[in-house]
């Protein structure tokens, strides 16, 4: 019961990080390409993963062949039609990766956790234990 209290702890705190990434992504790129149609607008649902152009979020990977282990998998998605070069995506993945670097220790203090480059992907790894989340 208190991993699973724990683990949503940890669920909230990255959701709120990726959300506040997906508010910078949004003022700086949100203009530069057409919202897909069936998309609704920015600030039009109550979740950040529904609406605007961006959906930022990670999913969690055991990390097997992984260099680094277990670890969440960074996901940047564009809900848009138009063509997004490869070089854009990555600039964007980039600029995620050096904000989720400032953003995780706020919101994780005393952990050490990482963000790096894990083949094609960025993965958060490092201190992942639920147990310290609760006090």
């Amino acid at each position: 019961m208190v991993e699973h209290r724990s683990r949503a702890v940890w669920e909230k705190r990255l959701k709120g990080i990726f959300d506040e990434i997906d508010d910078v992504l949004e003022d700086r790129y949100g203009g530069l390409f057409p919202l897909h149609p069936r998309r609704a607008a920015r600030h039009a649902t109550s979740n950040k993963e529904q609406d605007g152009l961006f959906n930022v979020g990670a999913s969690f990977t055991l990390g097997l062949g992984s260099r680094f282990g277990p670890g969440y998998v960074l996901d940047v998605r564009f809900s848009t039609l138009a063509d997004v070069s490869e070089a854009m995506r990555r600039r964007i993945e980039r600029e995620v990766a050096a904000l989720l670097r400032k953003k995780l220790p706020e919101a994780f203090p005393g952990r050490r956790l990482r963000v790096q480059r894990d083949g094609g992907s960025y993965k958060i790894h490092g201190d992942l234990s639920l147990g310290r989340l609760m006090g």
